[in-house]
């Protein structure tokens, strides 16, 4: 067993296309979301499987597919783990300079891209989770969207704001997109198309009571791909991407993990 231990942004997925590129069968990725999507990236489409040892702030990934939080329960469910087979979501960004990456997560477009961009790598050190609360606040203080045109399944819809899902939960126990799946070939895409702060304010609301896909200006859609236009910040996985436009499209069966 070899040990890497990350200094930099890039070292999880350099050292992840390096274990890949040896034919080495298991990668296990000890981080938070963004670590082990790094690890994605750099193991994706090969035959190189993934285990991880949950140790973010949120571990998104790690509830999304029951994966204990500790360190003992995440050990035992790699060493008793089995192989399934995952899709994944992929975004490829046109400026400033063209940029693909896969997300096992989601991609969020508009208002949660522009409170992961405002985001203190440096205050979450010192205050966890509540480090993106108060990015949240700031985000929606500056609150101030450009409209955004999304093709899906050949229709045209209009909107603000969108988080398209490859899996199920958002930030924790929220789910903005319930019915994605990891093993299943298919993205949910929730496209919100009110522009005010109360407006995202409600959303807030109605993801944490369950409520929101019950909205009129809510749109939720199934796709297997979909087309952003407009100008707007986008995070994957909880880190910061760049901004639309952008394609997203899913990748089936690009990823083993193991738990």
């Amino acid at each position: 067993m070899t040990v890497r231990l990350t200094v930099q942004k890039g070292d999880a997925e350099e050292f992840a296309r390096e274990a890949s590129r040896d034919g080495l069968p298991l990668v296990v990725a000890a981080g938070g979301d963004g670590t082990i999507n790094e690890v994605v990236n750099g193991i994706a489409r090969s035959d190189t499987a993934m285990a991880i040892l949950p140790m973010g702030t949120t571990n998104v990934l790690a509830k999304e597919l029951g994966i204990p939080e500790d360190a003992e329960g995440a050990a035992m469910a790699v060493l008793r783990g089995t192989g399934h087979t995952a899709s994944l979501g992929q975004i490829t960004l046109d400026a400033p300079s063209p940029v693909t990456r896969c997300f096992c997560l989601m991609a969020g477009i508009g208002f949660d891209g522009a409170a992961v961009y405002g985001f203190s790598h440096a205050v979450k050190r010192h205050s966890g989770k509540s480090a993106y609360i108060l990015s949240g606040v700031s985000a929606l203080l500056r609150h101030s969207p450009e409209p955004l045109v999304f093709t899906v399944n050949d229709e045209t819809y209009r909107g603000y704001a969108a988080v398209i899902g490859n899996a199920s939960r958002y930030g924790g126990h929220f789910r903005v997109t319930p019915d994605a799946s990891l093993h299943r070939p298919e993205l949910f895409v929730c496209i919100m198309e009110g522009k005010r702060r109360r407006d995202m304010l409600r959303y807030v609301f109605g993801v944490v009571t369950e409520r929101h896909l019950g909205f009129r200006d809510v749109r939720y859609l199934k796709a297997g791909s979909l087309a952003v236009e407009g100008i707007a910040h986008v995070q994957i996985d909880g880190d910061y991407l760049g901004k639309t436009p952008a394609t997203i499209t899913v990748v089936p069966d690009a990823l083993k993990i193991v738990y």
